[in-house]
């Protein structure tokens, strides 16, 4: 009876211990492809990879990099699997939004709520820019085209 019970237990926690391969939490260390590609595109960066699954049935990989552009200003490089930049997101101050994205903040949201923003150029070169706020104690990317048109408000989780 003991060695059933010692077998069940084990084979429990092999699902537990399985559990953990499916979304790493720790250092992630990407494909040679999308290393090479990061160094020759953003050469003496370093930076911290972490990887998310997207897609319709989260079963495209990504691999993200964020590094320090500058001394002041983060930066985030996204790579699909074989190693193509899918998007490059940089943090730029308020004053570098298009004045139609300015304006539009300053009517539909308090200064306070604005967390972050970043003009973010995707892989087929379109360049909008994201706003991270917060109102009702829910977070948005407020997304605005490149001339700082109005484009689409995603809550985040």
């Amino acid at each position: 009876m003991k060695n059933i019970i010692f077998a069940f237990a084990c084979f429990c926690s092999s699902f537990l211990m399985a559990q953990n391969g499916i979304m790493p939490t720790g250092k992630i260390t990407p494909p040679e492809k999308v290393r090479f590609n990061f160094e020759k595109e953003y050469p003496n960066k370093v930076p911290v990879w972490s990887i998310e699954y997207v897609g319709d049935d989260n079963d495209e990989i990504r691999y993200e990099a964020k590094f320090n552009a500058d001394k002041n200003t983060k930066a985030l490089a996204v790579y699909d699997n074989l190693g193509y930049l899918k998007a490059y997101e940089l943090q730029i101050p308020y004053s570098q939004l298009p004045q139609k994205a300015q304006t539009y903040l300053k009517k539909n949201y308090p200064a306070k709520a604005i967390h972050e923003i970043a003009v973010v150029v995707d892989d087929k070169n379109k360049t909008t820019y994201e706003v991270g706020v917060e109102k009702n104690s829910q977070f948005y990317d407020v997304v605005f085209d490149k001339n700082g048109g109005f484009d689409v408000s995603i809550q985040k989780d």
